[in-house]
């Protein structure tokens, strides 16, 4: 792994995270969907563990890996829990458009 990271470089992973890091906040601030605005967060989400991963690399320390693992399960149940809740939300308005969503406010 450590020759391919030589090879690549590591500001291309740099600069990869980065661009997926945008599109994945350009997805959760202009978007009204509610499903596009979840993945959009797990682009987010795989942005920054790719960036974990080639640190990690990089300074030929497990840690970073480690931690991305957790990070990845937790994301898991993230999205479980997200999409079980649009799917009681779509049940009751038959739509998950975020901005009808304003109206279950108490």
């Amino acid at each position: 792994m450590e020759n391919i990271l030589q090879e690549i470089g590591l500001e291309n992973y740099i600069y990869l995270s980065a661009l997926l890091f945008c599109v994945g906040a350009f997805g959760v601030l202009y978007r009204r969907n509610a499903i596009v605005m979840f993945m959009s967060i797990e682009i987010m989400l795989n942005a920054v563990n790719l960036l974990l991963v080639a640190f990690s690399t990089y300074h030929q320390d497990a840690q970073g890996q480690v931690f991305v693992f957790f990070s990845m399960a937790v994301a898991a149940a993230e999205v479980a829990v997200g999409l079980a809740i649009l799917v009681a939300v779509y049940r009751n308005l038959t739509n998950i458009d975020i901005d009808n969503l304003k109206n279950l406010k108490g």
